[in-house]
Formats: C-alpha cells, sequence, structure tokens
C-alpha cells in the first residue's frame, strides 16, 4: 500500500516537474497553468528579496496598466529555516521564529523546574504499550509526528505500522476507515483544529460507517503560543454531533 501511494505520489510530481517552462519574469507561462487560465511566473528563488520585490513591482505595474487581465501563479521556491540548521533539519518544527529562542540561558539562573510530561507523551507512550501487546494497533498521522506523539511510536515500530500521510487531514481520516474496515486498530493522532478539514469524511467514511477508528485531538481548546489558528476551539461540539 505503502509503495502503491509513493509510486502515485513520484507520477504527479514527475508530471508538473516535466511541464515545460518558458523561461521566468515577464511574460513567462508554464503550460499545464496556463491551460488553467493563469499567467505564470517562475520558478523564483525566494530567498533571493531583491529580485522578489523587483517581480512583484513588475507584476503590479503591469495590472495598474491593464497588461495582465487574468489571475497570476507566482511560483517561488524557498528552503525551510534557511540559514538556521536547527529549523533546516526539523520537518516538524520551527516553522515561525519566536521571541528570544535563540539567546544563551543566564548561567547564574534557577534551574527550571520539572514539569508533567505532556498529554501528547502520555498518549504515546501509552499507544506504544498497547501496542506491545496487539499487532493490529497502526498510528496515522498528518504531517506532524513529532506534535501529536506519533513520533514516538514510530520509532518503537517503524514505517510498517504507522503512517504519515502529509498534509492531508482529509485522506487521513478516509485512510483510517479504510484499515478498520480490513480489521486493523487505527489511532488517528490529529491537531483538533485540523480535524475540522476532515469533517465530511469523519461523519460519512468512519461514523456512518460504525467503523472503530481511535481519534486522538491534539491542542485542544485554548493553545496560547500556537496561535488563533491552532486553537482546538470547536472539538466539542462537532465530535458531538
Amino acid at each position: 500500500l505503502q509503495s502503491a501511494a509513493a509510486k502515485i505520489d513520484e507520477y504527479s510530481r514527475d508530471f508538473v516537474k516535466s511541464v515545460p517552462f518558458r523561461g521566468s519574469g515577464s511574460g513567462a507561462k508554464g503550460e499545464l497553468f496556463e491551460q488553467l487560465g493563469f499567467y505564470y511566473v517562475g520558478p523564483i528563488d525566494g530567498h533571493n528579496m531583491e529580485t522578489l520585490t523587483e517581480i512583484l513591482k513588475n507584476i503590479k505595474q503591469e495590472h495598474e496598466d491593464g497588461v495582465l487581465n487574468k489571475p497570476v501563479f507566482l511560483h517561488i521556491k524557498t528552503q525551510k529555516g534557511k540559514g538556521y540548521a536547527p529549523a533546516q533539519q526539523a520537518s516538524d518544527k520551527l516553522h515561525a521564529v519566536k521571541p528570544k529562542f535563540n539567546l544563551p540561558r543566564d548561567p547564574n539562573a534557577a534551574p527550571p523546574k520539572p514539569s508533567q510530561p505532556p498529554l501528547t507523551k502520555v498518549f504515546a507512550d501509552a499507544l506504544v504499550k498497547e501496542a506491545e501487546k496487539d499487532d493490529k494497533i497502526c498510528a496515522i498521522t498528518a504531517a506532524m509526528p513529532g506534535g501529536t506523539g506519533i513520533g514516538i511510536f514510530e520509532k518503537r515500530f517503524g514505517p510498517e505500522r504507522t503512517f504519515d500521510v502529509g498534509i492531508a487531514e482529509q485522506h487521513a481520516v478516509t485512510f483510517a476507515a479504510g484499515l478498520a474496515a480490513g480489521g486493523l486498530k487505527p489511532y488517528c493522532s490529529i491537531y483538533s483544529t485540523f480535524l475540522q478539514r476532515g469533517y465530511d469524511q469523519l461523519v460519512h467514511d468512519v461514523a456512518l460507517q460504525q467503523l472503530p477508528v481511535r481519534f486522538i485531538l491534539d491542542r485542544a481548546g485554548l493553545v496560547g503560543a500556537d496561535g488563533a489558528t491552532h486553537a482546538g476551539s470547536f472539538d466539542l461540539s462537532f465530535m458531538g454531533c
């Protein structure tokens, strides 16, 4: 199953890569995007601010002059965390810079008080214990193995029982339903706010089919530093329907 999914993903990516791009900048288009009605510009190095700023100015001017009368598809390539090695190496962390994120710690400061383990780790450790006794248990995440605890499960059981479907929560829910229909016991761990994307699948593919999928909603409630987009404000309402 994983092999087939990987081949489909590879084919899709190669298809887009194989589309002939006729240069970049003014007048450039990719044929795939041109057929969809876009004015294509790119690919552009998103870390070259001088070039990027100039291109944005040109596009704005062409719109104002009436030269452009269609949507613009601006293809900008960037590298996550460029210039800061820990961010470049972490696939699911350090997406944004926080104040004082890299300041040296005061050697005279009192050591931090030990805190209780977060719910994410408590869940992950408990799931590992259960999975050691039941080989039908598997785990699913949508591009957040570290944030949901599924990474701990994967370290113990490997990719044979752990599935990261990428940023595709709808697929994660339906995929979990398929595994459950096949006799497995999937644990689908997703941030509460992002499970909203898969509500239709939750209702039609899991609930109506009465399939035993276990959902673990991380970051439920108000989450503070993660911001409003990550607050799981509605899970009690939509999961209770």
